[in-house]
């Protein structure tokens, strides 16, 4: 199986040396030095990763064959693709891999549908689940355990508690009844901070 462990950035400096948006929770080992990775477009690949190194929280590699900045720039926005077996599991157990989170339904505890995981952002500070609500529209859900309660596998579904606007239906719950009470502007406020922090491969 296939996956996206990673996206290659801007260049960083003349030595050959692009910074990469990580999109995997094993950094350590699917962009680690000597991990030959496919890529996306096809033909700027196969890339074979000579060094890495961290430099001010990102991850920076430099790729054999490539030395200068020209090299590096033309890679700019390459995807980075790792074979990886399907029955792989990490070692953690409350770790999960990309492809096993994918197409999950995602629901609240007393079983109401919200929608499907259709992507797995990977930010500096979280993974984020993108899912997409039944109506076509898509939310946001930080992958953490505040919020994601539960991963059944077995049952192909998340089960979240999410906080009051972090999803549309609470939000116009909330909306309605600060506007009986008057207070509709601030309610709006409330629901796009809730949307602006929920800005986090959750394995």
């Amino acid at each position: 199986m296939q996956l996206v462990v990673g996206r290659v950035g801007r260049a960083h400096g003349i030595k050959g040396e692009v910074t990469v948006e990580v999109r995997t929770d094993e950094p350590e080992l699917r962009l680690g030095p000597g991990a030959v990775l496919a890529t996306e477009p096809a033909q700027a690949g196969p890339l074979r990763i000579e060094t890495g190194r961290v430099h001010s929280g990102r991850l920076l590699l430099r790729f054999e064959g490539v030395r200068d900045r020209t090299g590096a720039e033309a890679l700019r926005n390459v995807l980075l693709i790792a074979e990886v077996d399907p029955e792989e599991l990490p070692e953690d157990p409350e770790e999960f891999y990309d492809h096993q989170l994918m197409d999950l339904d995602v629901v609240l505890a007393d079983g109401t549908e919200v929608g499907r995981i259709t992507e797995i952002s990977h930010l500096p500070s979280q993974d984020l689940f993108i899912v997409e609500r039944p109506d076509g529209s898509e939310v946001m859900i930080p992958f953490v355990a505040e919020i994601v309660t539960e991963i059944d596998l077995e049952e192909q579904r998340a089960v979240i508690d999410p906080p009051p606007g972090l999803i549309d239906d609470r939000a116009e719950i909330a909306s309605s009844r600060d506007d009986s009470a008057g207070e509709g502007a601030s309610a709006g406020e409330s629901t796009s901070g809730g949307d602006d922090a929920s800005g986090k491969d959750g394995g």
